[in-house]
């Protein structure tokens, strides 16, 4: 079963590219995702990066957690599963705790 790898502390320089060939030194890399900014397109620094198998992803943070590439020291470990975040709409929905509402009258 495929692990899914967090790889944090990237410079922006550091491509896609660059990260599947470093982590397929330790195993089969299914697939690698370098985040981006939506609007500007530049790196966020961080990727996720998953492995075939659990031994081929213990041995890609065991090899590469604190690893220079680009001068900085990355960070490697299991990504942990999506939190929700909650509904980021605008007024936050409910009268009582101060949320825009039409149908109170002034």
């Amino acid at each position: 079963m495929a692990v899914k790898l967090f790889v944090g502390s990237l410079a922006y320089s550091v491509t896609q590219g660059q990260l599947e060939e470093l982590f397929s030194q330790a195993g089969k890399v299914e697939s690698c995702s370098l985040i981006s900014d939506k609007f500007s397109g530049q790196s966020k620094g961080f990727a996720f990066v998953e492995m075939s198998n659990d031994a081929e992803a213990k041995e890609a943070i065991s090899k590469f957690n604190n690893f220079e590439i680009d001068g900085r020291r990355i960070v490697v470990n299991v990504a942990r599963p999506r939190e929700d975040r909650g509904d980021r709409g605008f007024g936050g929905g409910n009268q009582r705790q101060g949320g825009f509402s039409r149908s109170k009258r002034w």
